[in-house]
């Protein structure tokens, strides 16, 4: 009698990573990436495993290939499922679903087995893969306010958030009189909004007469954080 888990390995093996590969994505198992000569664009299968049951959900994650051979993380390429702080975007699917919460399927015996591969392939070609291929032309033309650092300014802020397992500030622009700091970043994480905070004082204490106030946003450019000059 074939188990639960044996139909989750053979749905992953035999159905789920096949129609990946037919979307474009190459890997196999468990990552999969988009052929791309600056990024890795990748989407990871998350297990949850308990009680002889397999759920499933994604992770979406998208590294530059400078930043990821400049950390010299080992592995010949990341892993979408973890968090290194070197990403420019990264997302569970169900973030990106008209759900907007975490969403997991699971493949269980009987004849309707495939449904819920069938569903989660479907939510990775109209959701997943889309946001991904934007966030890759995000990357390639900027964002839609002021630039306020140069990529080497930038690059020096971040360097301070190697320390911590806090996901690097993606943008820094002027909009209105408002600093904006894109990241990837969750209202649930508050390693991040506690750096952000010493971040945007930082800012602030410069008394730059162009903003009085540093909005944190996430990577879907949904509203965090703010904190304005005392």
């Amino acid at each position: 009698m074939t188990t639960t888990r044996e139909f989750h390995e053979r749905g992953l093996r035999d159905h789920l990573a096949p129609a990946l590969r037919l979307l474009g994505l190459s890997g196999g198992r468990r990552t999969f990436a988009l052929p791309d000569p600056t990024h890795w664009a990748m989407v990871g299968v998350v297990e949850r495993r308990a009680d002889g049951r397999v759920r499933y959900t994604f992770d979406l994650s998208l590294v530059s290939r400078a930043d990821w051979s400049a950390a010299a993380f080992p592995g010949p390429h990341p892993d979408p499922r973890a968090v290194y702080g070197i990403e420019s975007w990264r997302s569970r699917i169900g973030e990106l679903l008209p759900v907007r919460e975490d969403v997991w399927w699971e493949v269980l015996p009987g004849p309707r087995w495939q449904v819920a591969l069938d569903d989660s392939v479907a939510a990775v070609r109209h959701y997943g893969l889309p946001e991904l291929r934007r966030r890759l032309d995000l990357e390639r033309g900027g964002g839609s306010g002021e630039t306020y650092l140069s990529a080497d300014e930038l690059e020096q802020v971040n360097t301070t958030l190697l320390a911590v397992p806090v996901a690097r500030i993606q943008r820094a622009e002027l909009v209105g009189t408002v600093l904006v700091l894109t990241g990837a970043w969750t209202l649930a994480d508050a390693a991040a909004r506690t750096v952000l905070r010493g971040v945007a004082q930082g800012f602030l204490s410069a008394e730059d007469e162009r903003f009085a106030a540093v909005h944190c946003a996430d990577t879907l450019s949904r509203p965090l954080w703010d904190f304005e000059r005392p």
